[in-house]
C-alpha cells in the first residue's frame, strides 16, 4: 500500500517515502487509533506540517498530523495524530437538553450521515445508499461517536466501513463513513501456519477474580462491595473461587456511592480479570476482510480453534517491510 502526503487544505503533495510508519485502527476502547510516520532527520522537507493529511487511498489508514516530534539523538522526526476512526472516538454524543438519552431512528446510513456530517462538516461524508435496514436506538449517556455508531450498528448486523476517498485532479478528498453487513469469513479464512499466518494464544487464568471495592466511609462504616469473576468470566456478587484459586486485589475508590462504586469496579474487574487472548499476524490477505467481520484461527500443536470478529488492524512498515497485523476480540 502507498500513504499519500497533503498540505493543510487537503492538496495532495505526493507520496511519502524513506519512513517507517505505525498505523492502528480497532474498534475496543482500549485501541488506540493513532499513527506515527517517523523520518529520519536527513529526509525531512517540512512539508508535512500540523493539520496536514496522510493516507492510503481507499483504505481506513489515514488521519491528520496533530504532532511533530524531533530526536537529535535519534536522528529523527515523527509526524503524529489521531487516525479517522480515532478522531471519530474525540466526539461525543450528549442527550438532547431535557433529554435523558441520545436517540435515533431510522435507516442505518442515513444515522451516519447526520452524525458524522454533523461532527466533521467538509471531511466526514455519509452515503444516500440505503441498507434497507432501520433501527429504534438509544445510545449510552455521553458515549463517543465511534461507540455510539459500532453499537448502534452491530444491534443490526452491520459495521462501520471508513476510507478516504481520493477526490478527482485537482479536488479535495474526503473521508466516506458507511454501514456494511458483518461477515462470517470463518470458512473461508483459517489462520494457521499452513497458509503462513500465525496464530497465536495467550491464555491467562491468573487474574483477579474477587475485586474488593471501598468506597465513601471510614472504618468500619466503609462502603465494602464484593465482586466476583465466575469460570465464563461472567461479574457477580457470589465467590465461585476460594481458596487457592481465590486471586483478590483491592479497588479504592475514596468518597464514592454505591452505584458508582459498582459500575467503576466492574470496569476494573473486567480489566484485571482473567482472559483469553487471541492474535493473526499475515502480510498479505486477499478479500475485503476488515474490522467486526469474523474470521478462524488454529493451532495445531496447542489443539485449540477459535471463531471471533477481528477487533483491530495495524499497518506497519519498519526499514521497507511492510506488514499488517490482524487482531480477535479477546475471549475470557
Amino acid at each position: 500500500m502507498d500513504l499519500i502526503r497533503t498540505d493543510i487544505y487537503g492538496r495532495e503533495l505526493g507520496y511519502v517515502m524513506n519512513t517507517n510508519i505505525d498505523f492502528e485502527v480497532g474498534e475496543e476502547n482500549d485501541s488506540i487509533n493513532d499513527f506515527e510516520v517517523e523520518y529520519k532527520r536527513f529526509d525531512w522537507t517540512g512539508e508535512v506540517q500540523i493539520g496536514c493529511r496522510m493516507f492510503s487511498p481507499n483504505t481506513e489508514y489515514g488521519g491528520i498530523v496533530r504532532h511533530i516530534a524531533t530526536d537529535t539523538k535519534a536522528n529523527t522526526v515523527k509526524a503524529k495524530g489521531y487516525t479517522w476512526r480515532g478522531m471519530m472516538t474525540k466526539k461525543v454524543i450528549e442527550p438532547p437538553s431535557g433529554a435523558a438519552y441520545a436517540t435515533d431512528n431510522g435507516e442505518l446510513n442515513s444515522i451516519i450521515k447526520k452524525r458524522v456530517e454533523s461532527a466533521f462538516p467538509g471531511l466526514f461524508y455519509g452515503t444516500e445508499k440505503s441498507t434497507g435496514v432501520t433501527v429504534d436506538f438509544q445510545y449510552d449517556r455521553y458515549c463517543t461517536l465511534h461507540e455510539g455508531l459500532v453499537e448502534m450498528l452491530k444491534s443490526a448486523g452491520y459495521r462501520l466501513d471508513i476510507r478516504y476517498m481520493q477526490g478527482a485532479t485537482n479536488e479535495i478528498g474526503w473521508v466516506q463513513v458507511q454501514a456494511v453487513p458483518i461477515v462470517d469469513f470463518s470458512e473461508e479464512y483459517e489462520f494457521s501456519e499452513d497458509n503462513n499466518m500465525h496464530f497465536t494464544m495467550d491464555d491467562n487464568k491468573g487474574g483477579v477474580n474477587h475485586l474488593i471495592c471501598l468506597g465513601k466511609g471510614e472504618l468500619q462504616n466503609r462502603l465494602v462491595i464484593h465482586l466476583y469473576t465466575d469460570s465464563s468470566g461472567k461479574i457477580g456478587t457470589k465467590q465461585y473461587y476460594k481458596g487457592v484459586d481465590e486471586i483478590s486485589e483491592v479497588y479504592d475508590s475514596s468518597g464514592s456511592e454505591r452505584d458508582d462504586l459498582l459500575a467503576n469496579g466492574k470496569k476494573k474487574l473486567e480489566e484485571e480479570k482473567s482472559k483469553t487472548e487471541y492474535n493473526m499476524t499475515m502480510e498479505k490477505i486477499d478479500g475485503n476482510i476488515d474490522i467486526g467481520d469474523i474470521v478462524g484461527g488454529r493451532d495445531y500443536l496447542m489443539g485449540v480453534s477459535v471463531k471471533k470478529p477481528i477487533d483491530r488492524k495495524i499497518w506497519t512498515i519498519s526499514y521497507g517491510e511492510e506488514k499488517i497485523e490482524y487482531k480477535l476480540k479477546g475471549e475470557n
